[in-house]
């Protein structure tokens, strides 16, 4: 039988096979196809408002029909310097944020540590923990508002009981309301911060924690030499993410106390709407939302610049 004999491929002789061709317009046109049911949405719904209230600054603009807009530049922004009312929001809203960020951190971090050990119902309880996260904020503050009711609260009721008073109105007294309104805020998004961390805790290995105990390292040394620089990004992403979200805080605060008592309540959103839809200043509440841009704008600007010189080292 003759068996058929391959001719050999003479060195340097071309080859038979196409070479890859570059991407061409179809297939850019067809990425962006891709993309258009997810870019339509943001266009339309973040980056147009956006744009439109940045314009909307500018401008007189007031409500009625009959009410013109004209061009007033920077007017609106010079009136804002000069509002004391304005920046004693701004203030009450840097206090807001921060007073609820730091112990939702704290808190959420004990919480995630916890909920990361080997322990019975350990499903049971990491549920239960993302309850107040799965409520709408609307929900959240209508409860707490029960909680903290001077006649009937649970508050008061558990006050009276220890001989402790029990007739703090909570949310009308001059003092006692920032401090409330914080307790709820950090209640509402202490389990965002915690699912956050415990997935950091998870992807540490857990090979370090186990040399560690073998070289003598108690628990406290344990956390401080391995878990905390690998939950370190993730920590301050959530810090940074939290302290924006915070201070652009609206429904929670709006329903708890609507800015009250005498404003000791008023965060900056809470003010911006009071003006554009309580005294129809729109042009005047859209410069306030550019100064809150702005502001947010600088914080995420600072994070993003310590990450990055972080990777650079």
């Amino acid at each position: 039988m003759t068996s058929a004999v391959r001719a050999p491929q003479t060195r340097g002789a071309p080859s038979t096979r196409e070479p890859d061709r570059p991407a061409g317009p179809r297939a850019d046109h067809g990425a962006w196809f891709l993309v258009l049911p997810a870019l339509i949405p943001i266009l339309l719904l973040s980056v147009g408002p956006l744009l439109y209230g940045i314009a909307l600054a500018f401008t007189d603009a007031q409500s009625g029909r009959t009410a013109t807009t004209r061009w007033v530049g920077l007017l609106n922004f010079q009136d804002l310097l000069h509002d004391r009312l304005f920046w004693e929001s701004f203030r009450i809203g840097l206090l807001w944020a921060v007073g609820v960020t730091v112990p939702q951190f704290l808190l959420g971090l004990g919480l995630a540590v916890l909920l990361n050990q080997n322990l019975r119902f350990r499903w049971l309880a990491r549920s239960l923990a993302i309850i107040p996260w799965a409520m709408p904020e609307v929900v959240v503050a209508v409860m707490w508002r029960l909680v903290y009711h001077p006649d009937a609260g649970v508050l008061n009721e558990a006050l009276s009981g220890l001989g402790l008073g029990g007739d703090t109105d909570w949310l009308s007294g001059p003092g006692t309301a920032l401090p409330a309104v914080v307790v709820v805020g950090v209640w509402a998004g202490m389990p965002q911060t915690t699912v956050a961390l415990l997935a950091g805790l998870q992807n540490t290995p857990h090979e370090l924690h186990e040399a560690a105990a073998l070289d003598g390292a108690g628990a406290w040394r344990r956390f401080l030499a391995v878990t905390w620089p690998a939950i370190r990004p993730v920590a301050l992403a959530v810090c940074a993410l939290n302290l924006i979200w915070n201070f652009n805080s609206f429904a929670l605060v709006y329903v708890l106390t609507s800015g009250g008592p005498g404003g000791r309540t008023r965060l900056p959103m809470l003010f911006a709407y009071e003006e554009a839809f309580r005294y129809g200043q729109f042009g005047y509440a859209a410069a306030m939302g550019c100064v809150m841009v702005a502001a947010v704008s600088v914080l995420l600007a600072v994070f993003l610049a310590g990450r990055l010189r972080k990777g650079g080292d």
